[in-house]
C-alpha cells in the first residue's frame, strides 16, 4: 500500500473550503487580529479569546460547507419554528440585562435573535423554492408576514441592531425572488408616511441615538461621546495612519467599545485612508465572490440563500462603518469577521459555510 504524504491526507479536508472566499475571509481575519491586538492591549486575554472565536468560526464554516444545500433546506422550517418559540419564550420569561430582555435560560443562556439571522433567509428561500413559478402577490404577502413576526419580537426586546439585520436578510430573499419595483416604491412611501408613528414607538434611548446622529455636540459627554470620539479617530488617521499600536484615541481610552462595535475607528486611526481603502476592497471582493456563487447556484433555493447571505455581509459592514463614521445611528452592529465577539463569529461562520456548501455541491453536480 502506497504511503500518502501529509499534504495528500490534508487535501480532502482543505478542499471543502472555497479557495477565493477563504483567501478573502482569511485576509480580513488577519487584519482584524492585528487591529484587535492593538485595541485590546489593555484587556488581558482579549486577543486569545479572539483567536479562539476565529477557530470556532472556521470550524463552523468547515462543518456547514460539508452539508449539501438539500439538507440545509430541510432545516429551514424546524430552525425557523425553534427561533420563533424561543423569541416568544424571551418575551414571556427572558433574562433582563442592561434594561433589555434578549436572553433565555434553557440550561444554557442563549440569545434566540441570533438564530434568526440564519433561520430567516433559510426559511424564505425554502418558501420560494416550494412555490417556484408561483410568485404572485399572495406569496410576497405571506413571505412578508413570515419576516415581520420575528422582527417585531426582536424589536420588542428591544434590539434594533439585530432586528435590522434580520429584516435585511429576509428582505434580500424577497427582493431576489422577484419583488416588483412598484411594490417596493409603494412600501417606501408607506414607511415614510408612518415615520411619525414609528418615532413615537421607539424607546427613549433609540430616539436619543437618532437625535445624537443629527447633532452629537448637543450631548458631547453623554450620548454623543461615541460618535464624536470615533470621528476624531478616523480623521486623525490621515492618509497613512499613526501606525500600529500608536493610535492615541484608542490607547488613551477615548474610544468606547473599541474592541467590538467601534474597532473600525481604531483601525482607521492606525492605518489611515489607505488602510480603509484596503479593507473596503476586501469586503467588496467578499460581496463579489458571494454574488458569483449565487449566480452559479444550481437551484432557486441556493441562489436566493447565497444572494441574501452575501448582502447580509454587506449590511453588517455598511451599517457598522456608517455608525462609526457618524452617518448612521449607533445600533450595535459588529464589523463582520473584525469586531470581537463569539456569537457574531459563529453566525458569520455559518453564513460563509453555506456559501461554500452551495459552491462545492454545484461543482459536484457538474462533475
Amino acid at each position: 500500500m502506497e504511503k500518502r504524504s501529509p499534504l495528500q491526507i490534508i487535501k480532502p479536508y482543505v478542499a471543502v473550503f472555497d479557495g477565493p472566499l477563504m483567501v478573502i475571509v482569511g485576509l480580513i481575519l488577519l487584519t482584524s487580529s492585528v487591529t484587535l491586538y492593538s485595541a485590546g492591549i489593555d484587556f488581558p486575554g482579549r486577543i486569545e479569546d479572539h483567536l479562539r472565536n476565529i477557530l470556532i468560526s472556521l470550524l463552523m464554516m468547515w462543518i456547514t460547507a460539508l452539508v449539501p444545500p438539500q439538507k440545509l433546506m430541510r432545516l429551514a422550517v424546524p430552525l425557523y419554528v425553534l427561533g420563533i418559540v424561543l423569541l416568544v419564550a424571551v418575551a414571556a420569561f427572558g433574562l433582563i440585562r442592561n434594561g433589555a430582555r434578549r436572553w433565555v435560560d434553557i440550561g444554557v443562556v442563549i440569545q434566540p435573535s441570533e438564530i434568526m439571522k440564519i433561520a430567516m433567509p433559510l426559511m424564505l428561500a425554502w418558501f420560494f423554492q416550494k412555490r417556484e413559478g408561483l410568485t404572485r402577490w399572495r406569496e410576497f404577502v405571506i413571505a412578508g408576514l413570515l419576516l415581520l413576526v420575528p422582527v417585531a419580537l426582536i424589536m420588542r426586546q428591544p434590539d434594533l441592531g439585530t432586528a435590522l439585520l434580520v429584516l435585511a436578510a429576509g428582505f434580500y430573499v424577497i427582493f431576489f425572488a422577484g419583488l416588483s419595483w412598484k411594490i417596493m416604491v409603494a412600501g417606501l412611501i408607506t414607511v415614510l408616511a408612518s415615520l411619525p408613528i414609528a418615532w413615537n414607538m421607539l424607546h427613549d434611548y433609540q430616539r436619543g441615538r437618532v437625535m445624537t446622529l443629527i447633532d452629537p455636540t448637543t450631548d458631547p459627554l453623554g450620548k454623543g461621546f461615541h460618535i464624536i470620539q470615533s470621528t476624531i479617530a478616523i480623521g486623525s488617521g490621515g492618509l497613512t495612519g499613526k501606525g500600529w499600536l500608536h493610535g492615541t484615541q484608542a490607547h488613551l481610552e477615548f474610544i468606547p467599545e473599541r474592541t467590538t462595535d467601534f474597532i473600525f475607528a481604531v483601525y482607521s486611526e492606525e492605518f489611515g485612508l489607505i488602510g480603509n481603502l484596503v479593507l473596503l476592497a476586501l469586503y467588496l471582493l467578499l460581496i463579489i465572490r458571494g454574488m458569483m456563487i449565487a449566480a452559479g447556484a444550481a437551484t432557486l433555493f441556493s441562489r436566493l440563500l447565497a444572494g441574501a447571505l452575501t448582502m447580509m455581509f454587506f449590511t453588517y459592514a455598511f451599517v457598522n462603518m456608517g455608525m462609526v463614521s457618524g452617518i448612521l445611528p449607533v445600533v450595535g452592529v459588529p464589523l463582520p469577521f473584525f469586531s470581537y465577539g463569539g456569537t457574531a463569529f459563529v453566525t458569520l461562520g455559518l453564513g460563509v459555510g453555506m456559501l461554500m456548501s452551495i459552491q462545492r455541491h454545484r461543482k459536484l453536480i457538474q462533475s
